[in-house]
C-alpha cells in the first residue's frame, strides 16, 4: 500500500479545533507478538498533535493552525515527510521552526523517519490561518 498523502489546503482553513481530536475507531495502542509488543499504527492526527505543539516565538499561536503546514505524507514504515513554509523568506526562526517540527514528530511512538521540507510556492499569506488563529491575533 503506498504511502499516505494529505495536503493541506486553504479548504482545511474552515474552523477547527487547535488540536485534532483522534478518531475513536483508531487503534491507540500497539500489540504483543511472539517477537515482542508493536508499537501503534501511526496517525496523521498524531502527526498533527505533534506538530500543533511547535509555536513560532514571534507569534502566540501554533504553526499547525498558522497555516504554514502544507502536506503530510506517512509511510507505512512510520516515515513521515512534511511541507512547510514560513510566514517570509526572512522569517527569523527559519532555523529553528523545521528542526522543532521534526524533533516533535520523532518523539511519536512508530516514527523510523521524518524529512522536513521548506517550500516557498505557494507563498504563505493569512487566508491560510484558522479561525482561531484569526481570533487569537485579532485578525477578523
Amino acid at each position: 500500500m503506498p504511502a499516505r498523502r494529505r495536503a493541506v489546503s486553504e479548504a482545511d482553513n474552515l474552523p477547527r479545533a487547535t488540536v485534532p481530536v483522534p478518531d475513536a475507531a483508531a487503534p491507540t495502542h500497539g500489540a504483543w507478538t511472539p517477537d515482542g509488543a508493536t508499537p501503534p499504527p501511526l496517525t496523521e492526527d498524531a502527526v498533527i498533535g505533534a506538530v500543533a505543539t511547535v509555536y513560532d516565538p514571534e507569534i502566540p499561536v501554533n504553526i499547525y493552525e498558522l497555516g504554514l503546514i502544507y502536506a503530510l505524507e506517512l509511510g507505512e514504515d512510520g516515515a513521515v515527510k512534511v511541507e512547510m513554509t514560513l510566514t517570509t523568506p526572512s522569517c527569523p526562526s527559519a532555523q529553528e521552526l523545521p528542526s522543532q517540527v521534526e524533533e516533535a514528530i520523532r518523539a511519536l511512538p512508530g516514527v523510523t523517519d521524518v524529512a522536513v521540507e521548506i517550500v516557498w510556492d505557494p507563498p504563505w499569506d493569512p487566508s491560510r490561518m484558522s479561525e482561531d488563529a484569526r481570533l487569537a491575533l485579532n485578525m477578523y
